[in-house]
């Protein structure tokens, strides 16, 4: 996951704006309690998440995958003063934890927090997104890719985070692992698809940038 070197990385950081107190908080708390705490997008990758956002002035985004909220409440830094963000996730375990993180934030009226399983909520919605956020299992990206691309005007984003999934895409050792294939079929599905237009940083654990043409 560590695709450059370690004091390079720390300069980049150093360069980068800092974060909130209240994301330093959050990025804190999920170290100390929360499982897995690398899923957390952190310090800048969510700077990047908000410049893109605030680039973009979405009105809707959505977010399939919320974890711990950070990357959320980085994207809604972005929002015009009357859009929404919706964030999806099926692990009610963090409900609470997340929950009160985002009623601290300057964001609290803005960010919709649904406990549903992405694959049957998204069918759901009768809306479009300005942005979409794809952070969720591996396994489904290609079909929330497919759910959501018709839900995105002309000129809308996607974003898909652990697209270079900590180098296993180029790795044959890691050709039958499941979530290693279905991260290459996604890719290069996006890759192929005449609606887009992409392009694949090598932002942490790979960020693809897609636009609907």
């Amino acid at each position: 996951m560590e695709f450059i070197d370690e004091k390079l990385d720390a300069y980049v950081c150093l360069h980068t704006t800092n974060e909130d107190e209240l994301l330093k908080e959050l990025n804190r708390q999920t170290h100390l309690k929360i499982l897995q705490p690398r899923m957390l997008s952190g310090h800048f990758q969510g700077r990047f998440l908000s410049m893109i956002s605030k680039m973009i002035q979405p009105k809707s985004i959505l977010e399939i995958g919320t974890y711990t909220g950070y990357s959320a409440l980085c994207l809604a830094e972005g929002l015009k003063k009357d859009g929404k963000l919706l964030t999806i996730d099926k692990n009610a375990e963090l409900e609470e934890f997340v929950g009160n993180f985002f009623q601290k934030s300057a964001y609290s009226e803005q960010i919709e927090y649904i406990i549903a399983d992405a694959m049957q909520y998204i069918p759901t919605i009768d809306q479009q997104f300005d942005l979409v956020f794809i952070d969720a299992d591996k396994g489904n990206y290609l079909n929330y890719y497919q759910l959501v691309i018709e839900m995105i005007p002309s000129g809308g984003y996607i974003l898909a985070d652990n697209v270079l999934w900590s180098g296993k895409v180029i790795d044959e050792k890691s050709k039958n692992d499941k979530d290693t294939n279905a991260i290459l079929e996604f890719n290069q599905f996006v890759m192929n698809d005449h609606r887009v237009e992409n392009v694949l940083l090598p932002i942490r654990d790979g960020l693809f940038l897609i636009r609907k043409k």
